[in-house]
C-alpha cells in the first residue's frame, strides 16, 4: 500500500547502523507534523541509500513523503512501520523547483501566496 503525506519536518533522529546476514545496513527515522486544522505528528523511517535524501532538508522545511505501511508480529504484539521511499522538499534547502511545489496538493494556499499567482482552482 503506497501513500503520500505532506508536512513540516519536525525532528531528525540519529542514524542507526548494523550488520546482518545480508551485510551492513543503515536506517534513519524522522518526524513530520501535518499541516491540518489539528496537526498530527508521525514518525517515518528510511533505509539504505534513501538515508541520503534527508541530508539537504532542514527542520521546519515542508516535505512530501511517499511511503508504505508495514506491520509485523513479534511475541504476539504488532509493530507498524511507516517506511518512506521518496522524500521531496519544497522549502529551505534551495533544491526545490516550482514543478516540485505543484506536487503538494495539501498546501495550495502557501504555493499561491509565495508565487504571487492568482488562485485559479476550479472550486
Amino acid at each position: 500500500m503506497a501513500l503520500d503525506v505532506t508536512g513540516k519536518l519536525f525532528k531528525i533522529l540519529p542514524e542507526v547502523t548494523g550488520a546482518g546476514k545480508n551485510g551492513n545496513w543503515v536506517k534513519q527515522e524522522f518526524v513530520i507534523e501535518t499541516m491540518e486544522q489539528y496537526p498530527k505528528k508521525a514518525c517515518f523511517s528510511v533505509w539504505g541509500d534513501k538515508v541520503a535524501s534527508l541530508k539537504g532538508i532542514q527542520l521546519g522545511d515542508q516535505i512530501k513523503i511517499s511511503f508504505n505501511i508495514e506491520s509485523r508480529e513479534y511475541n504476539e504484539r504488532w509493530y507498524t512501520d511507516l517506511r518512506a521511499w521518496k522524500i521531496e522538499s519544497s522549502t529551505g534547502s534551495g533544491e526545490s523547483t516550482p514543478a516540485q511545489k505543484e506536487n503538494f496538493p495539501g498546501d495550495v494556499t502557501s504555493f499561491t501566496a509565495e508565487s504571487g499567482e492568482a488562485d485559479d482552482l476550479p472550486f
